[in-house]
């Protein structure tokens, strides 16, 4: 997107920290005037992940970083424990649980995370909310799913009486294609050394892909895409 085409409107976007949240935000960054922040602590084992935001946001390239707004950051850690532990909030070990999702499923997260930008974009008048909820490569979260998305939208837009835009720009996208994404940005090195996706919060192990365990299903997920989207550059360049 040229800077003619770039749209006269300002945004918010859901920035955890992790990769795919900042490939949204370069994405946002690419198309709006300017683009605000916002972040969560929710009692999370990879709190690590609110760490690397702020270098994330330093660490953007000129043309991109001319566009970004204020950051914002919002501590559920106290409400989110009172509704119970799950694997991504306690020392536990990561399995299948109840209705056949994973432990690392927190009830309701998405939509709280959703409700409070909302709410903060209504204060600050912003109407496009970008987030990184994908339902093509994820973990079986419901709160993931372009249906929970559309349902959101027009219940924030029913309870506070606006037209927000829910964007998800990489809700049909598999890992790979994230990868792609941000290589069309110039960023697969900053996602790789500075975003976060372990759900352990391991930031010792240095991959190909990045920081991570290597063994939890978040680090499977960005490795096999990485791999994925490699082997298809290498094959690329092969044929041209």
């Amino acid at each position: 997107m040229t800077g003619a085409d770039r749209i006269d409107e300002d945004a918010l976007v859901l920035f955890s920290g992790g990769q795919d949240s900042t490939t949204c935000l370069a994405w946002a960054l690419a198309r709006y005037r300017t683009v605000e922040t916002i972040g969560f602590f929710y009692g999370q084992r990879h709190a690590v992940e609110m760490a690397c935001r702020g270098r994330i946001r330093e660490a953007l390239p000129p043309a991109l970083a001319a566009h970004l707004g204020p950051d914002h950051v919002i501590d559920i850690s106290t409400g989110m424990a009172a509704l119970g532990e799950t694997a991504m909030t306690a020392e536990r070990d990561i399995e299948t649980g109840r209705d056949g999702l994973p432990n690392t499923f927190v009830p309701g997260r998405n939509l709280l995370f959703l409700t409070y930008a909302a709410a903060l974009a209504w204060r600050r008048d912003l109407r496009r909310i970008v987030a990184g909820m994908c339902e093509t490569d994820y973990s079986g979260y419901p709160d993931c799913r372009d249906d929970t998305i559309k349902a959101m939208q027009l219940a924030l837009n029913l309870g506070m009486q606006r037209r927000f835009v829910l964007e998800t720009p990489l809700m049909w996208l598999d890992k790979a294609q994230t990868w792609a994404m941000a290589d069309e940005a110039g960023l697969v090195t900053l996602i790789v050394e500075e975003t976060h996706s372990c759900y352990l919060g391991d930031r010792v192990h240095r991959h190909d892909w990045g920081f991570g365990c290597g063994t939890c299903p978040a680090c499977a997920l960005r490795a096999q895409g990485f791999a994925k989207w490699r082997d298809g550059k290498e094959e690329e360049a092969v044929l041209f």
